[in-house]
Order: structure tokens, then sequence, then C-alpha cells
């Protein structure tokens, strides 16, 4: 599982391929969610914007299409992160990228915050404990061991980008 790839097999176009196609997927889904990235959840996708974050994002592909796990975890993870904008991004675009993240922002001061957290935290558990079983009786085979990584990854990508834009949120409050 820890082999490399030589650059330039068909192999690599493969995985490349896969790569790029996934990376795609994760990008056209935030766009359509939020195509001026004010719902964008990582901070430094957000400081690069689309031109530097498309261009690092080919680099990425590129170099990780020499090594297969990093480029199933990858792949994985992006899948994920892709279903869970499209499954928000038409209610995003109805309501627009200001106007939803105020609608959110309200949801969050008028509910309560500890069931927020609570719920974040059983769904990141409830994906992470599917990966875990992936990894633990994969066998070591590369593409069940790889989704597993992928969906832990997925899973803390979701809590902690979630929690940071929940202290974001309140730090922009109090000041």
């Amino acid at each position: 599982m820890d082999e490399i790839i030589p650059f330039g097999s068909g192999e690599y176009f493969v995985l490349l391929a896969l790569l790029v196609f996934t990376r795609g997927m994760d990008f056209l889904s935030t766009w359509v969610a939020t195509p001026h990235l004010v719902l964008e959840g990582n901070p430094i996708a957000k400081w690069l914007g689309w031109k530097w974050g498309a261009l690092l994002n080919l680099v990425v592909c590129a170099l990780c299409a020499v090594a297969p796990l990093p480029a199933v975890i990858i792949s994985t993870t992006s899948l994920l992160v892709a279903a869970r904008n499209f499954q928000g991004a038409w209610l995003m675009r109805i309501m627009g990228e200001h106007q939803y993240r105020h609608w959110m922002s309200e949801r969050l001061t008028n509910g309560r915050r500890g069931l927020f957290i609570a719920c974040l935290v059983a769904q990141s558990v409830l994906v992470a404990l599917i990966g875990v079983a992936l990894i633990w009786f994969g066998g070591g085979l590369l593409i069940p061991v790889g989704v597993g990584y992928g969906l832990l990854v997925y899973a803390f990508a979701v809590l902690f980008y979630s929690l940071l834009s929940l202290v974001y949120r309140r730090f922009r409050s109090e000041s």
C-alpha cells in the first residue's frame, strides 16, 4: 500500500484522472453553493480563491497520483465533501450567500448551541466509525483501507471546520 508508481505510467494517469475528477467535483459543488466563497469553511481555500486554489489542486493531484493510498484517501474525502456541498447548495443559491449565512446564524442564535455541537460530533463519530471498520476489516487492501482513511479525514474535516466557523462567528459577534 505504500508503493509509489512511476510518473507517466498508465496507472499514474488513471489515478491522476480520478484525482482531477474528484477534486473537480469538490470545486464544482463549492462553486454551486458559494460562487463568491462567502460560505467557504476552509480559510485557506477562501484566501487562495478560485484561480490559485485550482492551480494548487492541480499540483496536488499531479503529485499524489504517484501514491495510490493518498490518491484514494483524497478522492474519497473530496467526493464526500462534494456530496455534502450539493446537499445544501440549492438552498444557498436560492437564498443567496449572505442571506443564507445570516439565516444560519439566526438558527444558531435561536437554538441551543450544545445540541448543534452534539449532533455535529455524533455525525462525525458515526462516519468515522465506518472508516475505522473499513480500515480494521480491510485486510490491508488498498481500496477499503484508503476509503476508510478518507472517511476519517472527512469526519475530522466536517467537525473541525464546523467548530471553526462557530468560534469565528462568536469572535466576530463579540467584536
